[in-house]
């Protein structure tokens, strides 16, 4: 019997059903909200015009939400599931390789390759915030395992995106419906079979940015799902459902660099993008989502973030909260509040369901 990312389940949850059922209301309450004033001579140059690298048509990769890069080729996951997965694709998309592990998660959202070769999967998706603990699952070049459970100290919370700093401290990037979301980081180093609290270190503000895509409407200019290092410690990206931001980074201090301003990368619009990455060259973004066949675009950089000027609806301050497009804190806590009721009504009608 394989061991539980999650200590309270066997199985992971259906949590496509779930998430088709969530994505209504908090659309609908987002719409709400004014857009921003994104425009395209707002995002500046260091990033040019994206395009195709290569289309991954394999299905054992449907719903494709972790991206990483090895040399040439990528390492990705699927969303979800009920065993912890890599798969290993050439420069034209190809699978090869498939590492497994005998862990049963609840529902891995991102990965990211250490330095050691270790690769690391995020168990962190919790759409009904209901979790006592999340994972990291490490996947060894030796084949061992590494299951390490995290605690948050504010409760639970659903997130998509995993940074590994070049130390190999890893950091856990929330996805909020008004786009407030907080950086997590362990109180101590991961250990198989520990259970390690964690501390919040940073808090994003993201704003709506006006760039169509993903399968919630305008909320997913808002929603983090998922999160890159480059290989050489020198960037870190983050990317919505429609944009990606992208910092420079010095050393291993990851909650630092996201306390300073980003640049904002508009990304092609797709149903439901997940997954990004830095290129072999650790300049290039590679992004890509779920669907067949999932195209991985690649976004080339063109000139160095030193000094590059920001979107100006994005606010990436240590500390600060979004705003939501220009809607007042106050105005943002009242619809955060009906979200959130709204989230825990049909969570609960949804648990009621027979599995």
């Amino acid at each position: 019997m394989p061991e539980s990312a999650d200590p309270r389940r066997s199985r992971a949850p259906r949590r496509r059903t779930a998430g088709a059922v969530l994505c209504a209301p908090v659309g609908l309450l987002v719409a709400l909200l004014p857009t921003g004033s994104a425009a395209a001579d707002d995002v500046a140059a260091p990033y040019g015009e994206p395009t195709t690298r290569c289309e991954i048509t394999d299905p054992r990769l449907p719903e494709l939400s972790g991206l990483a890069s090895a040399g040439e080729s990528m390492l990705a996951m699927n969303d979800g599931g009920d065993r912890a997965e890599v798969l290993v694709l050439d420069g034209a998309c190809a699978v090869g390789e498939v590492r497994t592990a005998e862990v049963d998660p609840y529902d891995p959202e991102d990965l990211a390759l250490a330095a050691d070769g270790t690769i690391w999967l995020a168990d962190i998706g919790d759409n009904a915030q209901s979790r006592e603990t999340v994972a990291l699952i490490g996947l060894r070049p030796d084949g061992t395992t590494v299951l390490t459970r995290l605690t948050y100290p504010d409760g639970a919370h659903d997130a998509e995106a995993l940074l590994l700093a070049p130390d190999g401290t890893p950091y856990l990037v929330t996805k909020e419906v008004l786009g407030a979301s907080s950086v997590y980081r362990p109180d101590a180093p991961l250990a198989d079979g520990a259970t390690v609290p964690m501390s919040k270190v940073a808090a994003l503000g993201f704003t709506l940015t006006g760039t169509p895509g993903g399968p919630v409407g305008r909320a997913g200019q808002l929603l983090v799902t998922g999160g890159a290092v480059s290989a050489d410690g020198s960037r870190i990206a983050l990317r919505t459902y429609t944009d990606a931001y992208v910092w420079p980074l010095s050393g291993s201090d990851v909650a630092g660099a996201l306390a300073g301003p980003p640049v904002r990368v508009p990304l092609p619009e797709a149903p439901q993008g997940e997954a990004i990455a830095f290129a072999a060259n650790d300049r290039d973004l590679l992004v890509a989502g779920e669907g067949l066949p999932a195209v991985v675009t690649q976004v080339s950089a063109t000139g160095d973030l030193t000094g590059a000027a920001p979107a100006e609806p994005t606010e990436a301050a240590a500390g600060s909260l979004a705003t939501a497009g220009g809607v007042e804190p106050l105005t943002a806590g009242l619809v955060a509040a009906a979200v959130a009721t709204v989230l825990v009504w049909v969570g609960g009608k949804l648990r009621r369901r027979p599995a």
